[in-house]
């Protein structure tokens, strides 16, 4: 019994311990009471200013619209009327019909004027149909509108085969292509004995492949009438045949030939026959 008591005094006075130590601290929780709240500032946020609103919307007083009070009226005062007429190198124009046509019967050269001394221009085979436009003089060289080329060109009639008179063709000059690579003949100058003139110049420096020689278009006096004859010389001198008896004087005019066509022509001062009226 004792024992027990010696057991339970420890473990009573423990109880007391425990109940007293937390009334103490219940008492001691009870009065420390906060002497002060922290209070949280709240700092205001900045209140954006307002900008004021104007009552009146300004109103611009110079308006920046231009007023056009002189018009210009584009109204041409000038016709331009050309100075410079091109005329067709045919002479008067012929008119082609169905009944000036013809047929190549042997092969031929067709030429840039009415002569074999006249550069080739194109080739025309039998068979080959062409359009005549002109003649020459005689009537012995014709000039055609091939129907196998984009060009003219003069071939010699007794190669065509014609259903009609050449005679009823018109008679026509035509004009030379022209080149500037080449000086015209220089230092011309002609000397008559009878009835043959001996025309000189100065040879003209030509490359091998270009060269053609010089060509002479002469109105010649034979058996009374003055005639149109081209010739062609390689180099001077050249000899021509000028008989007396014709109304009109003779005369003539030398080029340089070359194969891309013919320089500008220079007149041959032609000397007059002895017996000729002055």
């Amino acid at each position: 019994m004792r024992r027990w008591l010696i057991l339970l005094i420890p473990f009573g006075l423990l109880l007391l311990a425990i109940g007293f130590g937390g009334g103490l601290i219940w008492a001691h929780r009870s009065t420390l009471a906060p002497t002060a709240m922290i209070t949280p500032t709240f700092t205001p946020s900045q209140t954006p200013t307002k900008t004021p609103t104007p009552t009146t919307t300004p109103t611009a007083t110079d308006t920046l619209s231009p007023t056009y009070t002189n018009t210009p009226a584009f109204t041409s005062t000038i016709t331009l009327t050309p100075t410079v007429t091109y005329t067709p190198s045919i002479t008067p124009s012929p008119t082609a019909t169905p009944e000036l046509r013809g047929r190549v019967s042997v092969q031929a050269n067709c030429r840039y004027g009415p002569g074999s001394a006249y550069l080739y221009e194109w080739g025309l085979f039998p068979g080959n149909r062409v359009t005549v436009l002109g003649r020459n003089q005689e009537g012995t060289w014709v000039y055609v509108d091939p129907w196998t080329y984009m060009d003219y060109c003069w071939v010699k009639t007794e190669f065509l085969e014609l259903t009609y008179d050449v005679s009823s063709v018109v008679q026509i000059r035509t004009l030379l292509p022209y080149t500037e690579f080449y000086w015209a003949p220089r230092n011309v100058r002609a000397s008559r004995l009878g009835d043959e003139v001996m025309v000189n110049w100065d040879l003209i420096p030509m490359s091998l492949d270009d060269n053609r020689g010089y060509l002479i278009e002469g109105w010649l006096c034979k058996d009374g009438q003055l005639r149109f004859t081209p010739l062609q010389f390689w180099a001077p001198p050249a000899i021509l045949t000028d008989e007396p008896g014709c109304v009109e004087p003779s005369h003539a005019r030398i080029y340089t030939a070359e194969k891309h066509g013919y320089s500008e022509w220079v007149a041959i001062a032609w000397p007059p026959h002895p017996t000729s009226t002055p």
